[in-house]
């Protein structure tokens, strides 16, 4: 049976890769995403798209509305938005302490509190059971990220994932976090990445390669399987062994 999937940040990277191992099983998937552009290039058969900031309660409430309309039941919610920033505006201050601010509120905002609105005005409609809910964390959430701030805001999800995981497992409702390392074909790094710093993080693998977004996304899609109903209140480190350093 189709099953009903909303994910966050599917225009690019994870969560276009999540979308077509989704879309390949018959599933009826919905990208949401701030760029409606991006949306509409996706190239996801049958997915619907709806561009939203879900850092925004007034614009999350308008996508509850929208899945209310066109789903009503949501079997499972994909939460891979975020990033450290880039694509905002920067700080127009001087000072640092100002920059400071400005850079841990765009990075809570973008990849704590954006999940957090949209998994609370999703919540009711999770299916009960079977229903699922999954964060794209981060390795930086164990290791950092040079200034803090999105290591900071992705650990942030791991309290509200397992608070989910208690509150919704009466309902047959498991809650889950993956957490990728380097993962190459995305715009995380922007239009390219220091090749000396590339090859510190494939060295710093087990497996001795990059990740890439299937790699993320075949997680994502087990753990919304059948086969997974009791794996739940997890942090699924999906980054060739790096979280353990060498």
């Amino acid at each position: 049976m189709a099953r009903n999937v909303v994910i966050s940040g599917g225009g690019t990277g994870i969560g276009l890769a999540t979308a077509h191992a989704f879309a390949a099983d018959g599933d009826r998937v919905l990208l949401l995403g701030r760029r409606a552009e991006v949306l509409e290039k996706a190239g996801v058969e049958g997915a619907l798209s709806h561009a939203a900031d879900l850092g925004d309660p007034a614009a999350v409430r308008g996508v509850a509305r929208f899945v209310a309309q066109e789903f009503g039941t949501v079997d499972v919610l994909v939460h891979g938005a975020g990033g450290t920033g880039r694509l905002e505006p920067p700080s127009d201050s001087d000072d640092p302490l100002d920059r400071i601010a400005h850079d841990w509120t765009v990075n809570f905002r973008i990849n704590t509190l954006s999940a957090a609105l949209l998994t609370e005005a999703l919540k009711d409609r999770l299916a009960s059971p079977g229903g699922r809910i999954l964060f794209v964390g981060s390795i930086a959430a164990y290791r950092g990220s040079g200034s803090g701030a999105y290591a900071g805001a992705k650990a942030a999800l791991h309290p509200y994932a397992h608070d989910l995981a208690r509150e919704l497992g009466p309902r047959g409702v498991t809650v889950n976090v993956v957490a990728p390392g380097y993962v190459e074909d995305t715009g995380f790094f922007g239009e390219a990445i220091d090749p000396a710093r590339r090859e510190r993080l494939i060295d710093e693998t087990s497996t001795g390669r990059a990740g890439t977004p299937g790699d993320v996304a075949a997680t994502l899609h087990w753990l919304a399987s059948p086969g997974a109903g009791h794996v739940t209140s997890q942090i699924i480190q999906v980054n060739g062994g790096a979280e353990r350093g060498h």
